[in-house]
């Protein structure tokens, strides 16, 4: 067992095995040794030559444009009457010159990542500290603004501090000084720079160990022919190589704001009225998150009442059909930092402040998965997860608007402190010939989700000027199929020749995100990914999540049957009843001991030495599922030790000991929905708090016995704790 994996959140604790004993630990935020890891990860020699060929592509492209735009009489670069700022940055294969434009346009509550916040739902305490984004933009944020003040590095020496780059690094880290222009991850830092070389720059960002991007800006839809919507081109695979080569850094880029600007008159779908295929350059990359824009409504519990696609964000598909966008974000009427001082502020909307919304959220869920695990989450389980866990509000499955869904991050966060309990999050590879399966047991009265996430090499055809090409830009096809009794479960997917008609299910050809439901699941049921045809490098790495079933057998039930089975001159052996697919946490003193000793086995059983004669001893032990899902702990046992004739029953009567805990209650309805009430001989001095699974403190107050109010909590495991006259009793409860 790694034990390093298991107890990476300890300050300082002791695992026993047999004789011998392990200390671990705790460290959080991204650390030096950790971006080495990230480093060790990435395809070093390709992504320097990534960024040779983008240096050189670069310095041969200023000239070339500077050349082109005076034959053609064409600016470099200017603030359009609309305030978007535009920059000519690449000549098209079939001459059209390339402009990127800034999209004209509570995040937080959208995406639900306000619960993650120190007295949030699930008051996690993650705010970003400790974390680093990275922006790119038209041109360098007001790194002055009283919001960010020595947070913020430009690292091109971006001359120009650009109004749009402003406002979407405030939607992002802004502190709160002003409290409703509080960024998502308002603790984060960032790098601000401008896009003219945004591709060296990332590359070696992600060489370095940058874990996520924000694009709100995209080629400028009004200037091209209508081949380019939806279309892989070469900008399209130059990303995807860089996150090929770099697997733990996501680009996220906002979907446009063009769906009623009738720009393209020969969708794959429907009319230039209806919005669809209107995606370009890097947002039909493969490997990135595309986001859109969302008009939605969410109650203080953080569910969704309503929602649906704003009436300016742009539509996929791309031209082979891949779902995209990917996901929806908060782009309405977002109060954010200005630039033109620094306390000014200002509000903002489109799919522009969208996009940074759904990427300072999962900042939060890269630091969250972090604390729990001492390391961060690739590109693909990140991904992975916002999709699998989005709240799909419109059609069964995915559609070409919203992709799959509104982002959750508080289920995906739920998803990641249940990682081998209720969920899986699996990172896994896929040699060529080879398949990969788990049997897993379905939650009643849970729906059993699975899906696979990969980041896929970079697509081998690249469109120069074919109108809705449908040649797949997918290279690896993994599939997923869950299979239960001969029956077979296939994925979600769509067709663009059919945009506006309901996801089906089949076998996806496109995607590198497949994802499987069943609604109702009851059993065991096997989960399989397999490949097509040959796989590029011989493997492919893909990211497993499942939610509403786990492999594990593990119940967090307290344990029981305590035994001493045999004595030495100055040891004991003691045991309790097993539990499957668990470990142990062991609390151990003696009498004259100031503080508890903690201990960690595998089995149900442990010998204590070096015992002195004639000394009382107590201990406490608790079930460990995970490192994040425990059950309470035993009643406090206690036995006096006499060599070879120690009583072997436990809970002596002393009255020198003082280790024995008296309070008794008990908590009822457990589990339970709406409230739980405190059962005992207390005193009118006790006072209770509850405390979550992470060990985050939710609740306190007196405990009167009163019913204490439970429908703000999430879903999950949380302790409730008795103190009376310097003693105190622990209770699990569970919160539906």
């Amino acid at each position: 067992m790694d034990y390093n994996r298991l107890f990476p959140n300890w300050v300082y604790s002791c695992l026993i095995t047999a004789t011998t004993c392990f200390c671990v630990t705790f460290s959080n935020a991204q650390t030096k040794n950790q971006i080495q890891f990230i480093q060790s990860e990435n395809n070093s020699k390709a992504l320097v030559k990534v960024k040779e060929d983008f240096v050189t592509e670069y310095a041969s492209k200023q000239k070339q444009l500077v050349k082109f735009a005076t034959a053609k009489g064409l600016k470099l670069s200017e603030t359009l009457a609309n305030g978007n700022q535009i920059s000519l940055v690449d000549i098209g294969s079939d001459g059209t010159p390339l402009y990127y434009s800034t999209f004209s346009d509570n995040a937080s509550a959208v995406s639900r990542a306000n619960t993650l916040y120190s007295g949030g739902l699930l008051d996690l305490g993650i705010s970003g500290e400790g974390m680093k984004v990275g922006v790119w933009d038209a041109g360098k944020a007001l790194i002055s603004h009283q919001e960010y003040t020595s947070r913020v590095s430009v690292s091109d020496n971006a001359g120009e501090v650009s109004p749009h780059a402003t406002m979407v690094l405030g939607s992002m880290i802004a502190k709160g000084i002003k409290a409703n222009a509080k960024g998502v991850a308002y603790g984060a830092s960032a790098i601000s720079n401008d896009w003219s070389a945004d591709k060296v720059e990332v590359a070696e960002a992600a060489a370095n160990g940058l874990l996520l991007s924000n694009h709100s800006y995209g080629i400028r839809p009004d200037f091209i022919p209508d081949w380019y919507f939806g279309a892989y081109i070469k900008v399209s695979q130059d990303w995807d190589n860089i996150m090929y080569n770099a697997p733990y850094y996501l680009m996220v880029t906002a979907a446009g704001n063009s769906q009623k600007l009738k720009f393209n008159d020969a969708p794959v779908y429907g009319k230039n009225t209806d919005g669809f295929d209107l995606l370009l350059g890097f947002s039909t990359s493969k490997n990135g998150i595309n986001v859109a824009a969302v008009d939605s409504e969410i109650d203080n519990k953080g569910n969704i009442k309503k929602a649906s696609v704003a009436s300016y964000s742009s539509h996929g598909p791309t031209d082979d059909g891949r779902v995209k966008p990917d996901i929806a974000g908060c782009g309405a009427n977002i109060f954010s930092t200005q630039s033109t001082g620094d306390t000014s502020y200002d509000t903002y909307t489109g799919t522009s402040m969208a996009a940074p919304g759904i990427t300072s959220a999962m900042l939060l869920l890269q630091q969250y998965y972090q604390r729990l695990n001492s390391n961060y989450m690739k590109a693909a389980t990140l991904k992975g997860l916002v999709l699998h866990s989005a709240d799909d509000v419109a059609e069964a499955g995915p559609d070409y608007k919203m992709g799959w869904g509104v982002m959750n991050a508080k289920k995906a966060a739920e998803l990641i402190v249940n990682n081998e309990y209720s969920a899986i999050i699996s990172e896994e590879q896929l040699k060529e010939g080879e398949s990969y399966s788990i049997t897993v047991t379905a939650r009643e009265g849970e729906a059993l989700i699975a899906s696979i996430s990969w980041t896929d090499p970079a697509g081998n055809y690249v469109n120069t000027g074919d109108l809705n090409n449908a040649t797949a830009a997918l290279v690896n096809d993994l599939d997923i199929r869950i299979t239960k009794d001969g029956q077979v479960f296939y994925p979600w997917k769509l067709d663009p020749k059919r945009a506006t008609a309901p996801a089906q299910k089949g076998d996806n050809l496109v995607d590198p995100f497949e994802k499987i439901q069943i609604d109702n699941a009851k059993g065991k049921y096997t989960i399989t990914v397999t490949h097509k045809g040959k796989l590029t490098n011989a493997a492919q790495n893909f990211s497993l999540i499942v939610s509403g079933g786990s492999e594990s057998a593990c119940t967090v039930d307290i344990p029981a049957d305590f035994k001493i089975n045999a004595a030495e001159d100055n040891a004991v052996n003691v045991n309790w009843k097993n539990t499957p697919d668990s470990f142990y946490e062991i609390l151990f003193k003696g009498e004259n001991d100031a503080d508890w000793s903690t201990m960690f086995v595998e089995e149900n059983q442990v010998k204590f030495e070096n015992l002195t004669l004639g000394t009382t001893y107590a201990l406490q032990v608790r079930t460990n599922c995970t490192e994040n899902i425990f059950s309470e702990y035993s009643e406090i046992k206690t036995f006096l030790f006499e060599g070879a004739n120690t009583n072997t029953s436990f809970d002596v009567e002393l009255e020198t000991l003082s280790l024995a805990n008296k309070l008794k209650f008990s908590v009822h309805p457990n589990p339970t929905t709406e409230q739980i009430n405190i059962e005992g001989e207390l005193g009118d001095n006790a006072y209770y708090s509850i405390v979550s699974s992470t060990g985050t403190m939710l609740k306190k107050g007196k405990a009167n016995f009163n019913a204490i109010k439970v429908d703000d909590l999430s879903s999950g495991f949380y302790s409730l704790t008795i103190f009376e006259d310097g003693e105190q009793q622990s209770m699990k409860f569970i919160k539906n």
